[in-house]
Parts: C-alpha cells; structure tokens; sequence
C-alpha cells in the first residue's frame, strides 16, 4: 500500500495552479447520463472518485474518452440500469445517480453509497424528495429500488441544505413535467457549476447559489461542452501549507469568492493574504495565532472539507483554539494521528480544544478519510524529522498528486510502496 514520506522543516515557496473541484466535477458526471447527448467536460482533476465515477458511466453503457484532463462522455447507448455494487460502496456521490437515472430511463437500482467514514449521512431527504417527485422506492437486501412512470415537478422544503439531496431533485427534475422549487436548498459554489452546465445544454434552472432553486421541465437536451470551476478545498489545503511553513506561495485559477470564509479565518490565525483576480500570494506568519472559535457551517459558513487542514495549522498556534464541528459528528478522527506526533488535542463530541505546542514530531500515521489525510500531510511539512502517512489512497480521492504539488513547491515528500 503506498503512503507518503515527509522530512519537515522546508519553508513552502513558488507558484501553483489549481485543477477543477472534485465537489462539482462528480455530480456534472452523473448529470451526462439524463439527455443521451454528448458532453465535453474539461479542467478535470486526475482522482480517485473521478475513476470511479468514469466506470460507473461506462458500465451503464455510455461512452467515455479521456484526453488529458478533459473528458467526453456519450450517453446515448446507455443500456443498463443497475449501478455496480462495488463501485456505489467506493463512493458516496454516487448516490446522485438516483435522479439523474430516474430522469433518462425512469428506472435505477443502486446500493447504499459509502465513502468516508466521517459518520452517519443518512439519504432520506433524497429518497422523500424523489418520492415527492413521483418516484416509488424500495429498500431491500441493501439496495434500493427506484422507479416512476414519469416525475412530476413539485415543491420541495429541505430540513437541512444537503448539498447531495440539492443536486439528486436538481438531476431529477431537468425533464420531470412541470416546476420543481428547491426551498432551503444548499448554497455550495459546486451546485452552482451544476446549474450552469445544465442550462448550457438546455435545462432550465435558476437560483443555484441562493436557498431557493428553481427547475423547470424540459423535453430535451442537447451537446455541450463545459470546463469545471477550481477546487476552493484544494485551494485552502495550499493555503495552509504556506500558513503551516511559514511560506511563501502564489496560487493560480482561484475563484476568491469561493474561498471567503477560509481567507477570514486564516487572517485570524495571522496570515498575510493578497488576492489579484483570480490569483492569490498566501505568507505564513512567524508565529500562528489561536481562533477563539472556529464553527463548521453550510457554506458560506466555514467548510467542514477544511476543518482537519486548520487542527494541524491550530496545534501550532500560540495559545488555545476551539473547534466546534457541526455538519458531520465523526470527523475528529485525524485528532488522534496528530497527538502521535505531539499536538495537545482534546475532543468532546463534537468539539475539539486544540492547545497549540512549540512543535510537532515526525512519526508513524494513518490516513483515516481524505481530508484527514491532508492534514496530516501538512502536520508532516512543518514537523521536526520524518512523517509517514500511511493509507494515501484516501488522500487520492480528492488531491491529484497532492505530492507533486508540494515538491514544486520545496516540499521534502515522496509516494513510495
């Protein structure tokens, strides 16, 4: 299995680009699938999930190239309705292609997703949406069985702004007869990259980005070509790497909207940041400064995609910092990898009290879940002596060569075996 192998001490310094967000790429794939039309797709990272989301597409019987990081899918032979088991256990996102199969053949059968195992994420505000809609669904053996004589548009009120529940009534309601209202829907930028891929190809929708999202049913869809917006989590993980080295970096093909409420935080905990377009220059402090308190929130509130990345720039901080982790109740589990290598972490629940130290220690870890992963890749920049960071395949599904990146940048990090 491979893992990462990090001598810290380097000071990150240079420039970086950023490839598009794997948050908005995933659902755009599942969203080939309803027009049985043709879609150019380009600016796409090279990730675990995309792999995984290309053979889904080709296993229902679409038609995928790959040329560089654009790719193009044909979705008019698709043929099957049953999404493989063992790739919907791979991947939560997968999930999204309930609506989306829904919408082009009427019919699907799927199993539950799996994915991190950052806590309970339970899919019932997709399956009483889809219901709504006109969808019947049985639970059986693990599996879910979906089918409708024709989804019809409604109005729909979310308990709680789930981004996959947003993007599963916005796939299925693109052909369903009639509006569909999406009311406290998610707000995320990913939904939004969504939006305006599908009206590109002739969908009618507006409001991604507020909390009411509006669809109105079209009969057909047509080709299209799209490039997918920059990854704001990729985006903050480089920020913190300069922030945790005290570096020096210029990071390219930003969207600094997207990334607001990461820039406000790190700000507090002392690092200088000029934006320029869609540039930024990120230059880490001498000394971290402690957050009084940081709250993960539906954006564009703080993202808990972010939350490990800042308890490894915290546990350096001068002083005590809380950290209050509201989206998912589980995601604590890198607390535990970084106290082996000397932060000074207590978590209660959902809270997390970080005491900053004078420094971190290389030593032996474990990648529990991907953004877990990044933070102890960072934890491992700025640490005295050799960090392994074992299980990296985690970290793949959401960083492409996350270690090449960081050697432009000076890191001291190799992938071996």
């Amino acid at each position: 299995m491979e893992k990462y192998i990090i001598n810290g001490g380097n000071k990150l310094t240079g420039e970086t680009s950023i490839l598009g967000a794997k948050n908005a790429v995933l659902p755009i794939l599942a969203a080939t699938v309803i027009g049985g039309n043709k879609s150019i797709i380009s600016n796409i990272p090279n990730l675990r999930d995309v792999e995984i989301m290309k053979q889904i597409l080709i296993d229902l019987g679409c038609t995928v190239d790959v040329e560089g990081t654009t790719m193009i899918v044909d979705s008019k032979p698709l043929n099957r309705i049953v999404v493989q088991e063992e790739l919907v256990r791979e991947m939560r996102s997968s999930i999204i292609f309930m609506g989306a199969m829904l919408a082009r053949t009427g019919e699907v059968i799927i199993s539950y997703p799996g994915g991190c195992e950052i806590g309970p994420r339970p899919i019932d505000l997709h399956l009483k949406a889809l219901k709504d809609m006109g969808a019947e669904i049985e639970e059986s053996h693990g599996h879910l069985y979906c089918r409708t004589n024709g989804l019809k548009g409604c109005d729909i009120q979310l308990d709680y702004p789930s981004v996959g529940a947003t993007e599963n009534i916005i796939l299925a309601g693109v052909t369903a007869d009639g509006k569909t209202i999406i009311r406290n829907a998610a707000r995320e930028p990913e939904i939004v990259d969504l939006q305006n891929y599908l009206n590109k190809s002739g969908a009618r929708i507006s409001g991604a980005g507020t909390s009411v999202i509006t669809i109105e049913g079209v009969n057909t869809l047509r080709d299209v070509a799209h490039s997918i917006i920059p990854d704001r989590i990729v985006t903050g993980t480089i920020m913190v790497a300069a922030a945790i080295t005290g570096g020096d970096i210029i990071i390219n093909n930003v969207i600094v909207d997207h990334v607001l409420g990461i820039v406000a935080k790190l700000k507090e905990a002392g690092v200088t940041i000029y934006s320029n377009g869609n540039s930024m220059k990120v230059t880490g402090p001498r000394k971290i400064n402690s957050i009084e308190m940081l709250q993960t929130l539906p954006y564009p509130g703080f993202p808990t995609d972010m939350q490990a990345q800042m308890m490894a720039l915290l546990s350096i901080a001068n002083g005590t910092s809380i950290i209050s982790e509201t989206v998912f109740e589980n995601r604590f589990k890198h607390a535990e990898e970084l106290i082996r290598m000397g932060a000074n972490i207590k978590t209660f629940g959902r809270v997390a009290v970080i005491k900053g130290v004078k420094e971190l220690t290389g030593a032996k870890t474990t990648a529990k879940d991907l953004r877990g992963g990044a933070a102890l890749t960072l934890a491992g920049l700025a640490a005295k002596g050799t960090t392994e960071v074992n299980s990296i395949y985690h970290i793949e599904r959401g960083y492409d060569n996350l270690h090449l990146t960081l050697q432009g940048l000076g890191a001291d990090i190799n992938k071996v075996k």
